[in-house]
């Protein structure tokens, strides 16, 4: 079962490349802040790269302006994060997280078997919504589909 609206984010590592490969813990990422986290199956596939990055690197301002912070994520390395990342134009203060092991991915619930594509475990394309640690808003895609864990659609469900 994945995880629900009012629970806390476990605790997991993340990376990111910033001037080098940096760790972050899930609590630290999380903590006294607002956080839209949306994760990918696969940085650089055709969905994720044409329509959901693209979606919330339009709309960041957006979120900004209702003082709420954007993570993306995906199952995938650091290093291929940052590529993307720097392909798709990420605006600074947007974080580009790798979960390589697909650790935190799994303590959330949200992994999908991926196997018959040749892409082994992967994350579930989704979106969440944190406030302090605790979940407020979760929005899981269907496999195969992207419509609810749009940027359009986050900031729809959105206080402000």
């Amino acid at each position: 079962m994945s995880i629900q609206p009012g629970e806390r984010i476990p605790e997991a590592i993340l990376q990111y490349v910033a001037d080098g490969v940096h760790k972050i813990d899930t609590l630290t990422l999380f903590e006294g802040r607002k956080l839209v986290l949306f994760s990918v199956p696969g940085a650089f596939t055709p969905t994720c790269s044409e329509r959901h990055l693209p979606g919330f690197v339009e709309h960041f301002d957006a979120f900004r302006e209702r003082g709420i912070e954007v993570a993306c994520m995906a199952v995938n390395d650091p290093f291929v994060m940052q590529a993307w990342g720097e392909s798709q134009h990420v605006p600074a203060g947007m974080r580009m997280l790798a979960d390589g092991n697909a650790e935190f991915t799994r303590a959330l619930g949200l992994e999908m078997d991926a196997s018959g594509f040749g892409m082994g475990t992967r994350s579930k394309r989704f979106a969440l919504y944190a406030e302090d640690g605790v979940v407020r808003e979760l929005f899981v895609e269907a496999p195969g589909e992207f419509r609810v864990s749009s940027a359009e659609n986050v900031l729809a469900h959105l206080p402000g």
